[in-house]
């Protein structure tokens, strides 16, 4: 039997339970999410113009996300600007750290305006600062914004240190309690990701330790909350690891190169 329009509409809107579930909330922050990046880099953006233009999207982001009472979302802006120009230090190094990494990086303005693994960075670095002073949802739509465009997922509450070079970022998988140093460079298709998924773990240390100085090649995979690569390392493509690896080592999976004979040709 058909049903009338009318018992369709009342049945559609019996089951939409969730009133927090805008997603006005995803477009906003988007739209916050690119005004920012290009306040801090673009020189023909004017930054007092656009300051008071985010503040007014940020309010309405907060009156979106920040339906718990106990979420200390009405200060964050004050706090949130005032980290701006250190964050934009750090980025500026991460910007550095491809040029002097990267023999096709031809200029610095070519890393800010193509490299997708330096615009997964920014958006990380934008997002982490939310995500510590607490607020809602919003750090992790930030990063789901970069994760598109990038195809790099950084959860904004990794912890990476300064002059950080991911290149070509296609792939890369950072998980929320992963914590890098300074000066690694990460290639495309890398997980830093848990051993375990299990519910009870949401505040426990999941996700491995990379330390300062470290190369990660292409498609390697390291696992578990435990796992810290040492200082110095490098971890080669499509390597595995689920156990510490000491400072100063290669790890790397033993490739085995027969030369052909007549047998078995």
């Amino acid at each position: 039997m058909t049903q009338k329009k009318e018992d369709i509409i009342k049945a559609i809107q019996q089951q939409k339970e969730n009133p927090n579930l805008k997603y006005r909330l995803k477009d906003r922050t988007e739209e916050f999410t690119k005004l920012l990046f290009r306040t801090l880099f673009d020189s023909e953006t004017l930054v007092s113009e656009n300051l008071d233009t985010l503040e007014t999207l940020f309010e309405e982001l907060v009156d979106m996300a920040c339906w718990e009472p106990e979420k200390p979302c009405k200060k964050l802006w004050e706090s949130y600007l005032n980290m701006l120009p250190e964050i934009l230090e750090k980025l500026n190094k991460d910007a550095k750290a491809f040029v002097d990494s990267d023999p096709a990086a031809n200029s610095i303005e070519e890393v800010y305006l193509s490299y997708p693994g330096f615009y997964a960075i920014v958006i990380y670095r934008l997002s982490h600062e939310l995500y510590k002073f607490g607020m809602p949802l919003v750090p992790r739509l930030m990063s789901e914004c970069a994760h598109r465009i990038s195809g790099a997922d950084i959860n904004p509450g990794a912890q990476i240190g300064e002059s950080f070079f991911l290149d070509h970022a296609t792939g890369t998988v950072i998980g929320e309690t992963t914590i890098i140093k300074n000066n690694v460079k990460i290639y495309q298709g890398v997980t830093l990701g848990a051993l375990s998924v299990a519910k009870n773990l949401r505040n426990v240390k999941r996700h491995p330790t990379v330390e300062d100085n470290v190369v990660i090649y292409a498609n390697a995979t390291i696992l578990g909350g435990e796992t810290t690569i040492g200082a110095d390392s490098v971890v080669g493509g499509n390597t595995w690891i689920t156990n510490s690896v000491p400072a100063n080592s290669i790890a790397s999976n033993t490739n085995e190169v027969k030369i052909k004979t007549t047998e078995n040709v």
